[in-house]
C-alpha cells in the first residue's frame, strides 16, 4: 500500500501534465495587432448565456435504422446561445447544422462567439447522422436535416414570442441565417436553395467545407440572390476541395469562397482542438467517418435529392478519403480563429443594423481578410 500512494500521486501529476499541454501547448500565431483581422477576431461585448432544450417534431418520424424501429417523431436534442440581455434586441437568429457523426458541440465556438456579437445561435443533434444514434449514424438521412433546421426556426420564433422564455423578445424574424460543417454544410445548402427542402425566411448561407460534388450550377438558380459563402480548406481529405468547394464561384453568381490554405476538413470542428498536435486530423477524422458511414457511399443515393432537372447529378462521386498519403496541416486553433472572423463578417455584413459595420464586415471579407492573413484567399464570382 505505501508504494501505491506515490505511483497515484505520479499519475496523477503525469495526468495533468498531459491535459495541460493538450490545452495550453502549441498555441497558434496570433493575428497581428491592430489589424482589422485582430480586431474582427475580438468577442463581441454581450455576456452570453445557453441552455439545453428538446424540440420534438411530431408531424414527422425517425426512420427505421438497423435493429431500432421507426419511431413517431424526430427528436432534437439543442443548445441556444443567447445575449444575456435583450436592451439592444431583437436580435438575428443563427441555426447551426453538425456534420456526419458529430454533434451539436461541434459549432460550440463559433455559436458562442457570435451570440457575444448579439446573435441568438441555436444547433441541434440530428435524429439519424449524430455520433450517438442508436444502430449508427445514416448519412442518408441527410434529406430529412432541412425539414429539422426549418423546424427549429419555427421553435425559435415561438419562443421569442412567449413570455417568460429565456430568449423572449430576443429573435428577429426578419434576419434569419443558416450554417453549418460538412454534412450540415450540406444541409445548409439543402435548406437554402433546394426547390422543395428551403425555407424562404433564410436571408443568408454559409457552408463550412459542405458537399456540393453532385449539386450543378441549376441547384444554386433555384434562389440566385441568397448571399452564399463557402468556407473550405485546400487539402481537405473528407471533402475534396477540387470537387465541391473550388468550383463555387462558376456554379452561383455572387457566390463567395474563402480558402484557406493548409486547413483540414476535420480541423473546422471545435473538438479538434485537442488534435492539433497530429500531423493532419483528417487522418482522424477518414478513420472515423469510412468506419461509421457502412456501406451508405457504395451505391449512389443523390437521386434522393431530386432529378437532374433540379441541378442534382445522381451520379456523381463523393472522392472520400481518398487522399494518399494526407499533408501537413496547420494549427487547428489558428484554424478556428479564421474560421471565426470569416463566419462572423459574413454574417455582420448581412445582418448588422448598422451601416458603419456592414461595410466594415464587407472590407474585411473583399479586401482586408486576404491581405493580412497568408492562409486566406478570398473569390467571388460576378452577377
Amino acid at each position: 500500500m505505501k508504494l501505491l500512494k506515490p505511483l497515484f500521486i505520479v499519475l496523477v501529476v503525469l495526468g495533468a501534465a498531459i491535459t495541460t499541454a493538450l490545452v495550453f501547448g502549441w498555441q497558434p500565431e496570433p493575428f497581428e495587432k491592430g489589424t482589422a483581422s485582430a480586431a474582427q477576431l475580438q468577442p463581441g461585448p454581450l455576456e452570453v448565456r445557453s441552455y439545453d432544450v428538446v424540440f420534438e417534431d411530431t408531424s414527422r418520424a425517425t426512420a427505421a435504422n438497423g435493429e431500432y424501429a421507426e419511431t413517431a417523431s424526430r427528436v432534437l436534442d439543442s443548445t441556444v446561445w443567447h445575449p444575456a440581455t435583450g436592451n439592444t434586441g431583437p436580435y438575428p437568429l443563427l441555426v447551426y447544422s453538425h456534420g456526419f457523426s458529430s454533434s451539436r458541440e461541434g459549432g460550440n465556438y463559433l455559436a458562442r462567439h457570435m451570440a457575444s456579437l448579439g446573435y441568438v445561435v441555436v444547433a441541434m443533434d440530428f435524429p439519424l447522422t449524430n455520433m450517438n444514434t442508436p444502430g449508427g449514424p445514416n448519412v442518408r438521412d441527410v434529406v430529412n436535416q432541412p425539414g429539422d433546421v426549418r423546424f427549429v426556426i419555427d421553435q425559435l420564433l415561438a419562443l421569442s414570442a412567449t413570455p417568460g422564455e429565456a430568449v423572449e423578445g430576443l429573435v428577429d424574424a426578419s434576419r434569419i441565417g443558416v450554417f453549418g460543417l460538412s454534412l450540415g454544410g450540406m444541409t445548409t445548402e439543402l435548406v437554402s436553395f433546394h426547390p422543395d427542402m428551403r425555407d424562404p425566411r433564410i436571408g443568408a448561407a454559409l457552408s463550412i467545407a459542405g458537399p456540393t460534388f453532385m449539386m450543378a450550377p441549376a441547384f444554386f438558380a433555384h434562389v440566385p440572390d441568397l448571399p452564399f459563402l463557402m468556407l473550405a480548406g485546400d487539402i481537405d481529405a473528407l471533402v475534396p476541395y477540387r470537387a465541391n468547394a473550388a468550383p463555387i464561384p462558376g456554379k452561383m453568381p455572387g457566390a463567395e469562397l474563402v480558402t484557406v490554405a493548409g486547413a483540414s476538413h476535420t480541423g473546422f470542428a471545435g473538438p479538434a482542438a485537442m488534435l492539433r498536435w497530429m500531423h493532419n486530423p483528417d487522418a482522424l477524422g477518414c478513420y472515423l467517418v469510412t468506419r461509421r458511414i457502412g456501406d451508405a457511399m457504395a451505391t449512389p443515393w443523390y437521386d434522393l435529392f431530386g432529378s437532374e432537372a433540379l441541378g442534382i447529378d445522381a451520379s456523381a462521386d463523393s472522392e472520400l478519403c481518398t487522399v494518399d498519403p494526407l499533408p501537413p496541416a496547420m494549427n487547428v486553433l489558428r484554424q478556428h480563429m479564421i474560421s471565426q472572423v470569416v463566419v462572423s463578417a459574413f454574417f455582420q455584413r448581412e445582418f448588422s443594423q448598422r451601416p458603419d459595420e456592414r461595410q466594415a464586415a464587407a472590407k474585411y471579407l473583399r479586401d482586408q481578410s486576404a491581405r493580412e492573413l497568408p492562409e486566406v484567399d478570398y473569390r467571388v464570382s460576378r452577377r
